[in-house]
């Protein structure tokens, strides 16, 4: 799986190769803008020489613009230079690279050259180094030179793009820059954490390799299949394990009463399409007739309250349980969740069995472990981790995810346009909102009880890890809808696995 890499481990990367002396700054640099043009070539096989414009910034980023305009010039393209800035306050190898393209040609004000003609428009304004919103002027031109037929590129990133957290560093009055979005990315080393927490990316970036050695692993990754798709997919379930239903695992789904079990319901089906042996769906008694009427492979119990449930879990052979769709919030529902934790199994709690401790999570995590999964969308983790959902609105989800699983002792999945996956020990997995693998059909109601039963079935056999379940199913669940496409609803989703998990 991908390594995803935050502005400042990618700088103490190159802070390190400089240092031992395996490279030089303007060694990376000359890499970088070389290499971002034959990656646009790569990317865009037709693509002739013509006219070009190439916007710098004053650092590293406008460095790389530099060479990219030598190198375009020496392809045989027309190249006209904007900078944003004074000329005379850019130093070292950004200042080198300014000189060589002086060499050959002009260098204008960012305001002269708002309204030049190209067909390929280049961004090296400003780089993953921003931490301060992108100047109107910038911001200005830049949309000012996307017209009809023009390729536009971003270096590293798109300017005034935050790389760790995602989010625009839009000009005051702005809310947004998505009419700033390029048509290619071209990033350096690896990808950036921001680059796949929002579609504000536009498409997955073009990684271009600068002969830098891996650095210490960050514990971020992107959430995807790895090269051999077919063989993740087979040990992404249970489904060829041993001979017998048991050896597969057995699921327990708790439901809530009559008139509210079709998200259990959902949750069990998912459950045993991914692969448990067994799925049980667990109901108050009044709400037996109106299950069996729905359900048939899965298997039923009459469950009366936390006592009737303590005596279900008697049978050692029930390895996971799967507890908050459509349960109902209050002491009742914590009363359940205190069963299953108490009795040492492995479990899955959404919605309302994380409601149910939004006044007191505290006397949720002293009970957890670390193959217990958790599922808040925004607003259920915002409750359960008041300081760190301020987080998830302005600053990296990573982080908040990271630290609320390690207060947590449990494995989180925030779930949002990028799903983030977070260990108790710091590893976090990011399915990414990039355009290209984005699933916006995914927002549809019961499509988060699906997913807590697909973690659910997932996690039923000995020896699975919570975090790798949750991840499995993330990628599961986001490439069933992705096969369905327009119309999907939540119920649509378990019969569409046995297709995603053949595809070869």
């Amino acid at each position: 799986m991908a390594e995803l890499l935050t502005a400042e481990e990618m700088r103490e990367i190159e802070r390190d190769a400089i240092e031992s002396g395996r490279v030089t700054g303007l060694d990376l640099m000359e890499r970088a803008g070389r290499g971002a043009v034959s990656a646009l070539h790569d990317a865009w096989p037709g693509l002739a020489p013509a006219r070009a414009v190439v916007l710098c910034g004053p650092g590293n980023n406008g460095g790389d613009g530099f060479v990219m305009a030598r190198i375009l010039h020496a392809r045989g393209w027309q190249v006209r230079v904007g900078l944003w800035g004074d000329p005379s306050q850019i130093a070292g190898d950004a200042r080198t690279n300014l000189d060589r393209w002086r060499a050959i040609g002009e260098i204008r004000p960012l305001s002269e050259i708002a309204d030049t003609p190209a067909e390929l428009v280049v961004d090296a304004l400003f780089g993953i180094g921003l931490s301060r919103s992108i100047p109107e002027e910038a911001a200005t031109v830049w949309q000012s030179l996307r017209g009809w037929g023009v390729r536009t590129v971003a270096v590293d990133c798109p300017s005034g793009f935050d790389v760790d957290t995602g989010r625009w560093l839009a000009p005051e009055g702005q809310s947004d820059l998505y009419h700033l979005l390029p048509d290619l990315c071209v990033t350096f080393h690896a990808p950036k954490v921001g680059l796949y927490l929002s579609p504000a990316a536009a498409q997955r970036p073009l990684v271009v390799d600068i002969g830098l050695e891996r650095g210490p692993r960050a514990g971020i990754h992107a959430i995807a299949p790895d090269t051999d798709r077919a063989a993740w997919l087979r040990r992404a379930t249970a489904l060829g394990r041993g001979g017998h239903k048991y050896d597969r695992g057995h699921a327990v789904v708790l439901a809530g009463r009559s008139g509210r079990g079709g998200a259990a319901r959902m949750a069990a089906r998912a459950a045993l399409r991914a692969g448990a042996g067994l799925v049980t769906l667990a109901c108050p008694p009044d709400a037996i007739v109106e299950n069996a009427a729905r359900l048939d492979a899965v298997m039923l119990r009459p469950v009366v309250g936390a006592t009737g449930l303590k005596r279900l879990l008697e049978d050692a052979r029930l390895s996971v349980v799967c507890l908050g769709p459509g349960l109902g919030t209050g002491q009742g529902t914590r009363d359940l969740v205190e069963a299953v934790l108490g009795s040492g199994r492995r479990a899955v709690l959404d919605a309302d069995a994380l409601t149910s401790f939004s006044d007191d999570p505290e006397a949720l995590f002293r009970q957890l472990h670390a193959d217990c999964v958790l599922t808040p969308h925004e607003g259920e983790f915002a409750r359960l981790f008041p300081d760190l959902g301020q987080v998830t609105r302005q600053g990296s989800k990573v982080l908040a995810a990271r630290e609320a699983a390690r207060r947590a002792g449990a494995v989180i999945l925030l779930k949002g346009e990028a799903t983030i996956v977070a260990r108790p020990d710091g590893v976090v997995g990011v399915h990414s909102a990039l355009y290209d693998l984005a699933v916006p059909q995914l927002a549809t109601a019961g499509a988060g009880d699906v997913l807590a039963g697909l973690i659910t079935g997932l996690l039923a056999p000995d020896g699975v890890a919570g975090a790798r379940a949750a991840e499995r199913a993330v990628w599961l669940h986001a490439e069933a809808a992705r096969r369905f496409g327009p119309g999907l609803i939540a119920e649509d989703l378990p019969d569409l696995l046995p297709a995603v998990l053949s595809a070869p």
